[in-house]
């Protein structure tokens, strides 16, 4: 008996990881080494990047190693900032970041993953954004500086000016709350290309092509759009009165996996009320008529508040454009991507090819057919 196919793999089982496990029915969350997200959402971006490469959070000293290696990996290579400087202005930021990093990443033929070219990607990543970010200015990349941390660092080759240490803490958290999740389409990516021997770049690269998808990397952005076109706290029971009866989406509502409350999303919702008290008054009105009408008009479904919701307040907050949140969380789910190839490739790196079901003729029935 053949297996039945199942229209976008919902409910397959394709991989076994320690990486991190999404519990949706539960609404939970779970980083590598049994950490839930809220034991470790106060951690440091590069304490977490650890965890999910090592498989345990670091001491005093392994931290300090990681730091090292990371702020040692941060420049832009010569191949790197030609193809930046050959880029048009108006490109989607993503395909900026992800031509920036093929240069970045080229070398002689096709080597095993690594953990150091893990750190490598994680420390390029905001390099890149930035430097884009600049280009489109007009203004030349900065370099990074060796004496602030990751997300600090990130803030700073924006604009030049070190952040306020509250604006590093809210891009901070974000980068630590999207690390991984689960085998989402962009990881499912990475993982299928390392599985065919693929270096970790091309990986990566892969990852990064999927998470542009709107579907995937983009709902932040449209958040934010939607909640800006809502005017002010008073007018948000005729927006989405109105928006749900036109059967138009709601963005930052519903998830695939989630059946409750996404737990991601309750830790920025606080962080969004002191980063962006602005957009949350608006974003904290709408979700309470939201959750309201869409448990009214459609009870057999989920539609709880996801992590994209309060996310687009949070990078707002931090000092990121709209338009530049996608490659934010490439930022922070490269830690995610690396982690899950390091971990197929030791484990299993067996060639990733499922079944497909064939829909088209019988070849016997059209030859009958036609004799």
């Amino acid at each position: 008996m053949s297996t039945p196919y199942v229209p976008g793999l919902e409910g397959v089982v394709a991989a076994q990881t320690e990486i991190s496990h999404v519990d949706g029915q539960n609404g939970r969350l779970i980083y590598r080494g049994g950490y839930l997200i809220e034991e470790v959402a106060n951690r440091s971006f590069e304490e977490v990047a650890y965890l999910l490469w090592n498989g345990e959070l670091p001491n005093r000293r392994q931290l300090a190693e990681l730091k090292e290696e990371l702020t040692g990996r941060r420049s832009l290579n010569e191949a790197a900032r030609t193809a930046l400087r050959g880029l048009p202005v108006d490109v989607d930021p993503m395909d900026a970041i992800r031509t920036v990093l093929s240069a970045q990443g080229a070398r002689p033929g096709c080597p095993r993953p690594t953990r150091e070219d893990a750190v490598a990607l994680t420390a390029a990543i905001p390099t890149a954004t930035a430097a884009y970010y600049r280009h489109q200015q007009g203004l030349e990349p900065i370099e990074p500086r060796h004496d602030l941390d990751h997300a600090a660092n990130f803030l700073y080759m924006l604009s030049g000016e070190e952040p306020d240490p509250k604006r590093s803490r809210y891009l901070e958290s974000y980068l630590v709350l999207l690390a991984d999740h689960g085998l989402n389409a962009s990881t499912f990516a990475a993982r299928v290309i390392c599985s065919t021997g693929a270096d970790l770049w091309s990986a990566v690269l892969g990852a990064i092509g999927a998470l542009k998808g709107p579907a995937h990397g983009g709902a932040a952005t449209a958040a934010m759009a939607m909640l800006k076109r809502v005017g002010g706290p008073e007018s948000a029971e005729r927006f989405v009165v109105d928006t749900l009866d036109r059967h138009e989406r709601l963005y930052g509502f519903g998830h695939r996996v989630y059946r409750t409350y996404d737990p991601r999303a309750r830790i920025l919702r606080e962080l969004c009320r002191e980063a962006n008290p602005t957009f949350y008054a608006v974003a904290y009105a709408v979700e309470e008529v939201a959750l309201r009408e869409l448990l009214a008009r459609h009870p057999e479904r989920p539609n709880a508040t996801n992590v994209d919701y309060y996310s687009a307040g949070v990078l707002e907050g931090a000092g990121f454009p709209s338009h530049y949140f996608t490659c934010v969380f490439a930022a922070s789910r490269v830690v995610g991507w690396t982690a899950h190839v390091l971990e197929y490739m030791a484990r299993e790196g067996r060639i990733i090819r499922p079944a497909s079901e064939w829909i088209g003729p019988d070849p016997d029935r059209r030859t009958a057919a036609t004799a």
